[in-house]
């Protein structure tokens, strides 16, 4: 209970697609955000996507335009569609449980494990 899981990270060619899934409750701790985001080398996590409960989303500049969050309340996942990858789209992406609209890992409250996606060019 309270856990996410994330699977489909994976290797792709850059250019390529890729969809990563968190299975978890809808709600946990009462936070019902939420969001992905990856690891940046010496400084912390950083937001890629998030999306709300009622399905509003918000996207890091970075990605956005090519990669789609979703989710289905009814069977508790969350998606995220990566399409046209480039190599520094590699990192560790990691589901995150949140309490608000935000790309700010200060808003997370519960991480996943984590998948790693690597691009190659």
């Amino acid at each position: 209970q309270g856990q996410l899981v994330e699977s489909g990270g994976g290797s792709v060619q850059a250019g390529g697609s890729l969809r990563l899934v968190c299975t978890g409750p809808g709600y946990i701790h009462g936070n019902s955000y939420r969001g992905w985001f990856r690891q940046v080398p010496g400084k912390g996590r950083e937001g890629v996507a998030v999306i709300g409960y009622g399905g509003s989303t918000i996207y890091s500049n970075s990605v956005k335009d090519r990669f789609t969050v979703s989710r289905d309340n009814a069977k508790d996942i969350t998606y995220l569609q990566m399409n046209n990858v480039k190599p520094e789209d590699t990192d560790m992406y990691y589901c995150a449980a949140g309490r608000a609209l935000s790309l700010n890992p200060d808003y997370v409250s519960t991480w996943g494990q984590g998948a790693q996606v690597t691009v190659s060019s």
